[in-house]
């Protein structure tokens, strides 16, 4: 057998043995984040929500986030990815099903904020933690299957959110009320179950054989060891390097994008007059579908190709064409579902090809707090986007401009991701892995 035989083994028993776990546990993080935009075809009449006091509800999660991302992430280094990601798992799970019992915009803005207080630290705590298992030349089309759980969130979140709305009045309960349970409960199982599967490093593997093991942690090693011997960075450092923030500023803008759409999709498509509520949750699925094969398809080219820059340009190209397109032709259902799902693809496929960056620049307390800190800053585009589009519609008595407005955010990123990644190339401490294969 030959060693890149054995590598391609190693890979994807790996793979295999981590990814789809953690794509479910995403799928329940991304679920509980927005499940919000369906809740809110029942809930903003039931609790007299304006369109910009949820845009601030929908938003104030990810201030709630911002701020404890980073404390979150040094955490899980310091505690073990297992037993972090476990407690994430079922603190923000109790507080998702606690929406259930909010009875004015008040109470709905304070468990938002403490929801995203509770789940702060659960995707980029899973970025750091994949650099542990897997060397830089896979991070692309692994990053990708982490991230298929959120279009995957969406596309099996439209229909059954939509079916659980359709649960009104059971036991005295309202639709979204159950929406809220129903969802929040399952996150709380699956912690405990992460928390008894998951290993922290491949040195504790025992699900690998021994020479398995010692491979691949020492392949891991050396490659940040390759990294530190140029520059290590401290935790300080990190968090005020000039490329973090930048960087940041960039998946800022993607974010503002995709939650200014996920959050007001159903809204969007409810303008349709003749879409009823279970039309509305299958169309809206749409995208998310397009999002996820794009997704998949264009991290194995870039990974494929050990490209990552032009991937990304265009990517956030697609993005932002997307939504300014949709606006224009907003009068026009199948153009607009056709335009978002141009969008969808360019944005989520970004993301993962996105987080191949940092960590070539970044490792131990640096990576955990540089990694949290990007993340943080990006999300806060989480509050920012919803709230944008429903500032403007509140304003302007339609959509077309909040969308308009997302898409030139992106542009604006686009820009900024080219300058930056041109940037960090100078400086780049540890060259590109040359490819073996690509293949997990």
């Amino acid at each position: 057998m030959t060693d890149q035989m054995k590598e391609q083994i190693i890979m994807r028993k790996v793979s295999w043995r981590l990814i789809p776990v953690l794509i479910a546990a995403y799928i329940l993080c991304y679920l509980d984040r927005v499940n919000l935009s369906y809740a809110a075809l029942q809930m903003n009449q039931e609790l007299a929500l304006t369109a910009t006091a949820f845009g601030w509800g929908a938003g104030i999660f990810f201030l709630g986030y911002f701020l404890f991302e980073v404390p979150s992430n040094l955490a899980l280094q310091k505690y073990g990815a297992r037993f972090w990601i476990a407690r994430i798992m079922v603190s923000w799970g109790l507080l998702s099903a606690m929406m259930a019992f909010i009875g004015s915009s008040t109470s709905f803005i304070i468990v938002r904020f403490l929801l995203g207080a509770a789940e702060a630290g659960f995707f980029p705590g899973v970025i750091l933690y994949l650099t542990y298992w897997f060397p830089e030349r896979y991070r692309a089309i692994i990053t990708s299957r982490f991230m298929f759980g959120v279009p995957g969130a969406l596309l099996i979140g439209s229909p059954i959110s939509s079916w659980i709305l359709g649960m009104d009045g059971i036991g005295g309960v309202a639709g979204w009320r159950w929406l809220f349970i129903l969802e929040g409960i399952p996150t709380v199982l699956m912690g405990f179950f992460v928390y008894y599967y998951l290993t922290d490093i491949p040195a504790h593997a025992k699900w690998l054989e021994p020479d398995e093991r010692n491979w691949l942690q020492g392949e891991i090693d050396r490659e940040r060891a390759k990294v530190e011997s140029k520059k290590k960075l401290s935790l300080k450092d990190a968090l005020l390097n000039p490329h973090v923030l930048a960087l940041g500023f960039v998946y800022f803008t993607v974010q503002v994008g995709i939650y200014g759409v996920n959050m007001w999709l159903p809204q969007i498509m409810k303008t349709f007059t003749f879409l009823s509520t279970i039309q509305i949750g299958f169309i809206a699925a749409i995208p998310f579908a397009a999002a996820a094969i794009g997704m998949l398809i264009l991290g194995k080219s870039s990974d494929r190709r050990q490209e990552r820059k032009w991937h990304l340009i265009f990517t956030l190209v697609l993005g932002a064409v997307g939504l300014i397109g949709s606006a224009y032709f907003g009068a026009n259902a199948v153009l607009t579902i056709l335009l978002l799902s141009i969008s969808s693809i360019g944005l989520y496929s970004s993301m993962p090809i996105f987080w191949t960056i940092p960590p070539t620049f970044l490792t131990g307390s640096a990576a955990a707090g540089g990694i949290a800190l990007i993340n943080s800053l990006g999300n806060i585009g989480g509050f920012a986007g919803p709230f944008t589009v429903g500032w403007i519609k509140d304003s302007t008595g339609n959509f077309m401009y909040g969308l308009i407005a997302l898409g030139v955010w992106v542009f604006i990123g686009c820009i900024c991701a080219y300058i930056t990644y041109r940037n960090v190339q100078q400086v780049k401490e540890a060259p590109v892995a040359t490819v073996v294969s690509g293949h997990v």
